[in-house]
């Protein structure tokens, strides 16, 4: 399947609008949105000295979507036990592969990333979107933010379980048209080519769905 983008979210000049509102400033320098801040805190959770691994950074990076972690299972996250399973499926999952260029193994039901995403379900207190976007923050270029605003924006069934894979469709799909289109917007919003184009498709979403 591939996923429903609105026509809104094609429209060049509202795209940028959209992307420049999620990521602009107030005027004392403050993000109008905190998660602005949730890839480049402390650098993002994919640099090579943390990618392996979940750090405290990484919790308060999801704090800024909203996502507070109990602290038992931030605990865990940060100060893991003897079997680190994190770590282990972390490892295969590479943080320079873009989704569109992903084999569909890595993000497939049974694949490193759905096992890392059901370990984390598994932790006291982790929610299935917590966990979702625990997993962008530590591979921004491979999977997306999840929430139920982008669920409600998409057209998303209820039982969504094959988002990851149909945004990657998508994104391949007429020639890679979307990815192409997200780029675009990116440099006309200004907002640094940094920015995955999954974080550009999420934050567009999500400030177009946010107050429906």
């Amino acid at each position: 399947m591939t996923l429903h983008v609105p026509p809104c979210l094609w429209d060049e000049g509202r795209a940028v609008q959209l992307l420049r509102e999620y990521w602009g400033r107030h005027s004392d320098g403050s993000p109008r949105f905190t998660g602005s801040r949730f890839e480049r805190l402390a650098g993002g959770g994919d640099e090579p000295s943390v990618a392996g691994r979940f750090t405290a950074d990484d919790v308060m990076a999801v704090a800024t979507l909203g996502v507070t972690l109990p602290a038992r299972a931030a605990l865990r996250l940060v100060e893991p036990s003897a079997e680190d399973r994190y770590g282990a499926l972390l490892e295969q999952l590479p943080a320079d592969v873009e989704l569109a260029d992903a084999d569909q193994h890595l993000i497939a039901r049974g694949g490193p990333a759905w096992q890392l995403w059901e370990h984390l379900r598994e932790t006291d207190g982790i929610g299935p979107v917590a966990a979702g976007k625990l997993l962008a923050r530590k591979r921004p270029r491979l999977l997306p933010v999840y929430d139920s605003v982008i669920k409600r924006v998409f057209s998303r069934p209820r039982n969504d379980l094959s988002f990851w894979s149909d945004v990657r469709s998508t994104l391949r799909a007429e020639e890679r048209q979307l990815v192409r289109h997200l780029e675009r917007v990116r440099v006309l919003a200004g907002i640094g080519d940094d920015i995955t184009v999954l974080r550009v498709l999420d934050t567009m979403a999500w400030t177009h769905g946010k107050d429906s």
